[in-house]
């Protein structure tokens, strides 16, 4: 059942332990309950004393963890060890058997195939909420986070309700984009995002075209060697386990007006709006105005919560359920990310 009714709006700090704990059948070993000023998400699991093993715990408690992941969105595990790849991405494969091998859109950390760097972006500026890959045909079900380096402040992954920012909108608005849908345009261009090489995994042209054919994107080589993509998708679709409808898409990162308005008046005289590197339209290709995208923004933000990272956390969420996003920082951070359950199950909330 969908509990977003219950949740307390406005941002919210979350610093500190539980003040309630459980236990759960078999999860002796750990303590469940929540950080403070957030009954909803994300569930809180620590060791109930030392030497617990994190991986061995979520191979026996996997459906106990999938259960609270599906009611809450988020689980974060912490205290369990110090800052570690290696232990992240033994946890991570606890709860999913394979991890995702070749996500183009960011770099690997070091010598892992299945483990990769956050974002690369600017520290004193803020990522928006995004569901990952929600523009892509492929979008993973679970994605992990963990802390190797906290940074000296800042630096946040907040992260918010998909079915609570849905409830909570104008029904027109809605109803807007569940029926006409985004189209979302996208320019390789070297040295401003990755390449399309590197997102494709492959030099070659004729590979690139066969993937965009067999994915259903359109695209076009453009006269710098760039290549432009475009492709549409449901911005509110049905979540395939708990069959709620979920706010799930990239319209608050990719629009135009995530931009100051000194680079996006500068992208825009330079590119035009289908030159831009990354830019999200009404799925029939016509301009969504800036006040409907604010109007969003607005809703998430206040919607959302966030917590001050520790080394070693490591933050698993379902993403079709939670969106994310990340605060600037200051001082070193290293958070890295790795993805499963890779699906393009699309169940449109309107069928």
């Amino acid at each position: 059942m969908n509990d977003s009714t219950s949740r307390t709006p406005g941002p919210r700090s979350l610093l500190g332990a539980t003040r309630r704990q459980v236990r759960i059948p078999g999860g002796d070993s750990v303590n469940i309950g929540f950080l403070p000023e957030s009954p909803t998400t994300p569930v809180l699991i620590t060791p109930a004393g030392p030497g617990v093993d994190l991986p061995g715990w979520l191979r026996a408690n996997r459906e106990e963890l999938e259960a609270r992941l599906l009611r809450h969105g988020a689980v974060l595990l912490r205290g369990f060890h110090a800052g570690s790849v290696e232990k992240f991405e033994q946890a991570a494969s606890a709860i999913c058997g394979t991890l995702f091998p070749e996500y183009g859109d960011l770099p690997r950390e070091g010598e892992s195939a299945r483990v990769y760097k956050s974002t690369p972006y600017p520290e004193d500026l803020t990522i928006l909420f995004h569901n990952e890959s929600s523009h892509l045909p492929q979008w993973p079900m679970r994605q992990f986070f963990s802390c190797i380096v906290a940074p000296q402040s800042g630096g946040q992954t907040p992260i918010v309700d998909c079915r609570t920012v849905l409830a909570r909108m104008r029904p027109e608005l809605a109803e807007l984009f569940a029926t006409k849908k985004l189209r979302y345009v996208r320019n390789f261009i070297e040295g401003v995002d990755v390449s399309w090489s590197r997102f494709f995994g492959t030099d070659d042209p004729a590979e690139v075209e066969r993937k965009c054919a067999a994915e259903g994107t359109s695209f076009e080589w453009t006269p710098d060697g760039g290549l432009r993509t475009s492709r549409q998708a449901e911005a509110v679709l049905r979540h395939p386990t708990t069959g709620e409808t979920v706010f799930f898409n990239q319209l608050a990162l990719h629009h135009p007006s995530s931009l100051d308005p000194e680079t996006r008046s500068s992208l825009l005289e330079i590119c035009g709006d289908q030159g831009m590197p990354r830019n999200v339209f009404w799925g029939d290709g016509t301009v969504i105005d800036d006040a409907l995208v604010d109007e969003v923004r607005d809703l998430m933000d206040r919607e959302s919560v966030a917590f001050s990272w520790q080394e070693g956390d490591v933050l698993v969420i379902d993403n079709m359920l939670v969106a994310h996003s990340r605060s600037p920082f200051t001082g070193p951070r290293k958070i890295v990310v790795a993805l499963g359950d890779m699906t393009g199950e699309s169940v449109p909330a309107m069928s």
